[in-house]
């Protein structure tokens, strides 16, 4: 994963008030669980004609991952995140 700087939102919040038309039941579980252990969703990224990628943070912002499809967290994704 690659941290840079330069924001490109468009006008978009970074997590929608609907988060739940926007994660599945797998993601919703997942997110839920990691909650209890401080987790947090920093945003969803939501790039045109493809899948919604769901950013979350541990408590401290020093460790970024992806909740997968499936509800797996992947601690290890291969994306670039703007700062």
């Amino acid at each position: 994963m690659n941290i840079v700087g330069n924001n490109k939102r468009k006008g978009e919040k970074p997590i929608p008030d609907d988060i739940e038309n926007y994660l599945n039941d797998a993601q919703q579980v997942e997110l839920n669980t990691i909650e209890k252990f401080g987790w947090s969703l920093k945003f969803i990224r939501r790039p045109l004609f493809q899948d919604n990628i769901v950013v979350v943070a541990n408590p401290d912002g020093s460790s970024f991952g992806i909740l997968e499809e499936d509800g797996v967290l992947n601690l290890q994704p291969d994306i670039e995140i703007r700062i």
